[in-house]
């Protein structure tokens, strides 16, 4: 029997007043459309994407440190950076699934053909997060600070060729001209590392030489003006950083809607990983990184009944090392006296002895750290081109691994003996032979890795005092007044994973060249062997020829212990279901490179 034509109308009208009214338990993503509060500008970006998603809800993500600061120049430790790059844009960007370096900010550009003059064409119509048109002066004053050799910026070396900075010009408010020295193959993705400043906003503190303390973490959202997708919302210091979209941001998906989706980007700030665990599986977190590999069984399990999915990238590109202080006193460092050393002379003495480095590295065992600290989930390692990389990956490099014995012999041959019978060595002198070993203590994993490495080296008669301190202050002590003798940390891959970005590492005048920072000329032959290797490896050669100078610098750097290297993790993450367009890369930032098109599910709990 058909029903009535009065209850088919009752049954429309009941429907309709649901639909306009909305009701409990719809999804806020269904019940209103995303209203954009602006005009598109005439130069929009289509992103190509899997899913094409809906606009609304959040994604949480969890860090053990807040951020230090929200000044992209000043930046170096990933619990800024990871923040920031979220918050400034650049001329160009990496794409993780093509592995490619492609324009945004830039439209396009060119090369003349003797590789030394490159001409960048903006969109039209950017604009900052306040509304501001963002013109090729913004990027001129964006490289003047970069560049600035007042500053110490991390991605200074990156925009250097041949010695001398790239010379930038802008002959209107469109076109961007740079040049160059010599070819440098990198220049695209060099430029990325350059974030867009506002110069209507950050211009005064540079001229007044102020710059340094620009955007700190106590910085007014609202006069915190970006040039990336999103913008700050809110900070609170040990409690969360929030994110919100850009109002005027360029991308848009297939449909011509701006991105982001996500109104909202958060980052959760928890004392250490337990806690993060613990976070995630309450539901309070979307998504995790720095998942301990003891708990990979566990987050295996669980996947069903927490409706989210593990992803297993493999070996990842994050490197785990320690090194000794090998540094000095010069003009650009923090005013000890030329040559002084920053640790006890003694104990410097032994530092910079190679036999004692190689020693200490053979103390090492590293497939015991892996059994026990990463319960197999973890590969040992030689180079920041890790076994994930598959373009840089070498895999017969020189490494001095696991021999106690060899150890005891190089230690031996220094002169050192038990003169006292207490299991520990003294010099000459009647020192006994210790250091302490500063870590994360929040990184749980690094601190069951420091008591390891101080029960090897106790085996051969070196005592190790490891000494966990937060992050914020660990990195203080690398960039800042280098207070540590010894340190365990390691090395985030640049973007894209190409062994000439790590130019900052490997040059010795470089800001994070661990062990000897910032130093005026080579400390040593092996280092000024390293500077002629890099000046090489940046220039367009074949990648067989690349892959050569890169083993050069790989051999000479692990003969010389100047970093210890130790085991690298297997990444696994697990990311929630209800969430469109997930797409976790073993390049950083893994899950929140592509932010901007993941999207909530309707009927999840963020939508």
């Amino acid at each position: 029997m058909k029903p009535s034509v009065k209850l088919r109308r009752t049954a429309c009208a009941v429907l309709l007043a649901a639909l306009s009214a909305g009701c409990e338990g719809v999804p806020r993503a269904a019940r209103s459309a995303y209203s954009d509060p602006h005009p598109l500008p005439p130069d929009t970006a289509t992103v190509p994407m899997p899913e094409l998603g809906v606009h609304g809800g959040r994604f949480v993500i969890g860090q053990t440190s807040g951020p230090k600061t929200f000044n992209p120049v000043m930046a170096n430790e990933t619990s800024s950076t990871d923040v920031i790059n979220l918050l400034f844009a650049s001329l160009t960007d990496y794409d993780h699934r093509a592995f490619e370096t492609r324009p945004l900010l830039a439209r396009s550009w060119t090369m003349s053909e003797d590789g030394l003059t490159y001409t960048w064409s903006l969109r039209r119509g950017l604009r900052f997060s306040d509304g501001v048109p963002i013109t090729s002066a913004d990027v001129l004053f964006s490289f003047e600070v970069a560049q600035d050799p007042r500053l110490p910026s991390a991605i200074g070396d990156l925009l250097k060729v041949d010695g001398r900075p790239i010379d930038v010009s802008a002959p209107d408010s469109y076109t961007i001209v740079t040049r160059i020295a010599r070819p440098y193959r990198l220049m695209a993705s060099a430029v990325s590392s350059v974030r867009i400043l506002p110069r209507h906003v950050l211009e005064p503190a540079y001229r007044a030489g102020a710059f340094a303390t620009a955007y700190p973490v106590s910085v007014a959202p609202e006069s915190l003006v970006t040039s990336g997708a999103w913008t700050l919302a809110e900070y609170r210091p040990g409690e969360k950083t929030v994110l919100r979209r850009n109002p005027y941001w360029f991308r848009v998906d297939a449909r011509g809607r701006r991105l982001p989706y996500l109104d909202e980007v958060v980052f959760l700030h928890v004392p250490d990983q337990n806690t993060l665990a613990l976070k995630f599986r309450a539901g309070d977190l979307d998504g995790l990184e720095n998942v301990k590999p003891e708990d990979y069984a566990t987050y295996e399990d669980g996947q069903r009944a927490g409706n989210y999915t593990l992803h297993d990238l493999g070996p990842r590109l994050t490197t785990n090392f320690l090194w000794f202080n090998l540094n000095t006193g010069n003009a650009r460092k923090t005013g000890r006296p030329p040559g002084r050393p920053y640790v006890d002379p003694v104990k410097y003495a032994w530092f910079t002895n190679r036999a004692f480095r190689q020693a200490v590295s053979k103390a090492i065992d590293r497939d015991a750290i892996i059994r026990s600290c990463f319960f197999g989930d973890a590969v040992k390692n030689w180079s920041t081109a890790t076994a994930g990389n598959r373009a840089w990956h070498v895999p017969d490099v020189v490494r001095h691994d696991f021999d106690p014995e060899g150890a005891k012999r190089l230690l031996a041959s220094l002169g050192w003996r038990d003169a006292d019978g207490d299991g520990f060595l003294e010099d000459d002198r009647g020192r006994t032979i210790e250091f302490t070993l500063k870590t994360n203590g929040d990184n749980l994993t690094r601190m069951q890795t420091a008591n390891l490495i101080r029960d090897d080296l106790a085996r051969v008669g070196v005592r190790v005092i490891p000494v966990g301190v937060d992050f914020n202050t660990l990195i203080s002590n690398l960039r800042n007044d280098l207070d540590y003798e010894a340190m365990l940390l390691g090395s985030q891959s640049g973007v894209p994973p190409d062994p000439g970005m790590g130019q900052n590492v490997w040059r010795s005048s470089g800001l994070t060249h661990y062990w000897n920072i910032l130093q005026e000329r080579p400390a040593t032959e092996a280092e000024a062997r390293i500077d002629a290797w890099m000046d090489r490896l940046v220039e367009p050669r074949p990648h067989a020829e690349l892959l050569r100078l890169w083993t050069d610098v790989q051999n000479t750097v692990n003969d010389e212990c100047f970093l210890v290297w130790l085991p690298t993790a297997v990444l696994k993450v697990p990311v929630r279901n209800t969430f469109g367009n997930v797409q976790p890369s073993v390049i950083p930032h893994t899950l929140l490179w592509n932010i901007e098109w993941v999207y909530a599910r309707p009927g999840g709990p963020r939508a």
